[in-house]
């Protein structure tokens, strides 16, 4: 039992993904039965606003895809880093709720940032860079700074 629950507890996320996931196709599947409902409709009213609605499923399958390819190939980049002995360690200290304390984050993300800095080309800096800034809490820059690691990762693995 107890193997069983730490697997549950170690894929929790890829759970909880699954679950949004399986969500967002049923409401996909929704809309577009609904978009052709409403496109079958005489009415020219219900027909612009069936084809209206059916822009709303291919941005959202678009929107999926491109979530779940990212998260994909994040968790790629960081299996290979893991391997490498490269994942920055999560040694910050938090505060009794379990936040990372923001000054220590800021403090160590100048480290990363000089690394990314001293090695503009190199995915591992920016991935480093990435988690650097989540952890001082700027996820947006998180998230552009990952899609930058993915993106040099992706070049460089299609050079010969």
């Amino acid at each position: 039992m107890s193997a069983a629950l730490t697997a549950l507890k170690a894929n929790r996320t890829k759970i909880w993904v699954g679950a949004v996931t399986l969500l967002l196709v049923f409401y996909l599947v929704v809309s577009l039965q609904r978009s052709v409902l409403l496109m079958s409709d005489p009415n020219l009213v219900a027909k612009a606003i069936g084809v209206a609605y059916l822009v709303l499923p291919v941005i959202g399958a678009w929107a999926l895809i491109r979530e779940l390819l990212f998260g994909a190939r994040t968790e790629r980049l960081a299996k290979i880093l893991e391997a490498e002995g490269g994942l920055p360690e999560d040694t910050l200290p938090r505060t009794p709720a379990g936040r990372i304390i923001r000054e220590a984050a800021d403090a160590e993300f100048e480290k990363y940032r000089a690394e990314a800095e001293a090695a503009p080309e190199d995915w591992r800096s920016w991935f480093r860079l990435s988690c650097a800034y989540d952890a001082a809490g700027d996820r947006k820059r998180a998230r552009a700074a990952m899609r930058d690691a993915v993106r040099m990762f992706r070049a460089g693995a299609q050079k010969p």
